[in-house]
């Protein structure tokens, strides 16, 4: 039987029609499921849509399809569903933007700026100001860094103090959020330092003391966000931890994970690597897990050498426009396939258990507040840091587990007056026999150990570390680093080796503490050796972007591992940041002053917006003309 056009290409047999759609394009396979039935349900074929993935974007055929999806499901994805479309570009900072931080409720962003404001933000389209303050009320030169407490009542604000050229002097500012209004302010000290929540209620800050030439000792202070008190015997804050600094360096880029189960197993078996930042040494470093430069081929994992020698990979690293993968070794793959499909193990049910996340209501509500002192100290967290042994540049990743502790219910006031008044003439005496107590040798670590907290593990990095951004579930640690050269000797801590234009990703699994993937020279950065320039980075459950000093922001799939988006901007891309509610959602910031918001295409039409109408990123797949017909 034949139609009654004479025509027989409806009934040709499923073999032939595999066969012939083998040789279509994703746009052509997409045009000739509309023919028929026979033909919609033959172009459904995975294996089809394996072929057109792996070739569009460039994926080594050892990467399998996402746990509990299929290629087809992720095609579209990677086409329709990844922030690409600039729906919003606001201009109301009116300098260079710094950071950007959202609300774990997805409702609200926070930019910080060189102009020395904070600005509050609704994500909804359009994003609008909800609140605003100019912080060099305070005298502070610029607001530099945001996060918002686990409940989204509370954002904590990091700026940076005027004074002299040299001066690292910050500050670190507590909004409530029902009203913007300042709850607490708390001195931080270096500013690159930037704070951090350690719980609902609790926040991190530092403080520098100078001991001698080129040493000196962080102390890290826990504070409560409320600092109302009935009596002067009632502490607000609380010293956690001192660690002895060398070379010039210090403490920097303070961040808190949660400890997961088994990962206590990686500091036993690395206890002989133990150790506080003045007596740790690389030879120890390269003898617990950690990696030698990673321009060493040898050190890179053998699925990843093999990849390289792939023609994937030759193919890919030859085309301009693909930036270099993300390459994860066989740890990581193990890993991620025990684990549970994404669809199942972020559902949203389940990041919200708790109400630890519940969004706060609309103005002139009240806002929940989580006032258990003891809150915090249900389950142990790491501390994560950047911090340097050779070099006042950071160049390591410190580690530190903070067991469960009950914050001081009262002061401990000291000696009484008649005691400080022996202690005084104690001390007389001893002056006038000539033998004074000698001063500690804060040179020599060994004298002084004791009056110290030691890290537990420290990973050398061998280049200077420029970001770092946690996964949601605290499982992965992504650090952006520009290299030193092979064979560095530095042979002056105040003059740090060169480092590489280029930025290396590196990925760090926090429960074994070593670096189970890696990215080589994909994003640029130009800013020279001797000065610390953050690029922030942001890390969602499908996807990792980072900022550039290239004009540019930039978005990987996490599983795949391939450049997905380039996003353009006129200076260079400080940070991003990923809706935590929703990954189609990205902001970017700039030192051109603006800050810019991406979404999906799947989202603009959600939202009734005509996508031809928008600026869109540099999308990095083969033949960028898209046909969206079938994944509508």
């Amino acid at each position: 039987m034949t139609e009654p056009d004479g025509n027989y290409w409806s009934f040709l047999p499923y073999p032939a029609l595999i066969k012939t759609f083998k040789y279509l394009n994703y746009k052509e396979l997409v045009a000739v499921s509309q023919v028929c039935k026979s033909w919609y349900q033959t172009s459904l074929n995975d294996l089809l849509w394996k072929e057109l993935f792996l070739k569009n974007f460039l994926v080594d055929r050892s990467v399998p399809v996402l746990a509990g999806k299929s290629w087809h499901e992720e095609f579209k994805r990677l086409c329709y569903h990844i922030p690409a479309v600039q729906t919003e570009t606001l201009l109301d900072h009116g300098d260079q933007v710094l950071h950007v931080s959202f609300s774990h409720n997805g409702k609200y962003f926070a930019t910080c700026s060189k102009d020395g404001y904070v600005i509050l933000w609704t994500a909804a389209y359009p994003s609008k100001v909800k609140y605003t303050r100019n912080m060099k009320y305070f005298k502070w030169k610029y607001t530099q860094y945001s996060q918002f407490n686990e409940s989204d009542t509370l954002l904590l604000v990091s700026g940076v103090h005027f004074g002299t050229t040299h001066s690292t002097s910050g500050e670190i500012a507590v909004f409530n959020l029902e009203h913007f209004e300042l709850q607490c302010r708390v001195v931080n000290k270096p500013y690159d330092i930037f704070g951090t929540w350690y719980s609902d209620q609790y926040l991190l800050s530092g403080d520098l003391h100078w001991l001698a030439h080129l040493v000196s000792s962080s102390h890290l202070w826990l504070n409560k966000a409320s600092q109302e008190t009935d009596s002067e015997l009632v502490p607000i804050t609380h010293c956690l931890f001192r660690f002895y600094n060398r070379n010039a360096s210090s403490i920097r880029a303070i961040m808190i994970a949660n400890c997961l189960p088994n990962s206590e197993n990686a500091l036993a078996n690395n206890k002989g690597g133990d150790a506080d930042e003045g007596g740790f040494d690389e030879d120890s470093c390269l003898q617990h897990g950690n990696p030698v430069s990673h321009k060493d081929i040898k050190w890179i994992p053998c699925d990843v050498r093999r990849a390289i020698a792939s023609n994937v990979f030759e193919r890919m690293r030859n085309t301009k426009d693909f930036p270099n993968p993300i390459w994860y070794n066989s740890d990581y793959r193990k890993v991620e396939c025990e684990s549970n499909p994404p669809n199942e193990l972020y559902d949203d049910d389940e990041m919200e258990t708790d109400g630890r996340n519940e969004e706060f209501e609309e103005e002139g509500s009240e806002c929940s507040t989580d006032t258990d002192p003891d809150r915090f100290v249900n389950n142990d967290k790491y501390l994560i840091f950047t911090t340097g042994y050779k070099t006042y540049t950071p160049h390591q990743i410190g580690f530190k587990r903070i067991k469960p502790f009950t914050f001081p219910k009262t002061m401990d006031p000291g000696p009484t007056l008649k005691e400080r008044l022996i202690l005084f003439e104690q001390r007389k005496e001893q002056m006038r026999s000539g033998s004074p107590p000698p001063d500690p040798n804060w040179l020599d670590f060994e004298q002084v150990a004791d009056k110290f907290n030691q890290v537990d593990h420290l990973i050398d990095l061998h280049g200077h570390i420029v970001g770092m951004g946690l996964s949601p579930d605290h499982r992965y640690l992504y650090v952006n680093s520009r290299s030193w050269p092979d064979n560095y000797v530095i042979s002056n801590p105040l003059e740090p080796p060169p480092i590489a234009q280029e930025i290396d990703i590196h990925v760090i699994d926090l429960v074994t503490l070593k670096q189970v993937g890696t990215m080589l020279r994909a994003h640029k950065a130009f800013t020279p050796n001797n000065e610390c320039f953050f690029i922030f980075l942001d890390v969602c459950n499908e996807y990792v972007a980072s900022g550039a000093e290239d004009k540019h922001g930039y978005l990987w799939d996490r599983h795949y591992g391939v450049c997905l988006v380039k996003y353009p901007h006129t200076d260079v891309v400080n940070s991003v940041a990923f809706n935590p509610k929703d990954p189609e959602m990205l902001v970017t910031t700039s030192d051109d002053h603006t800050i810019k918001v991406w979404r999906s295409r799947a989202k603009a039409k959600e939202l009734g917006l005509n996508e031809a109408q928008f600026q869109k990123g540099i999308e990095l797949r083969k033949g960028r003309s898209f046909v969206h017909r079938k994944f509508r």
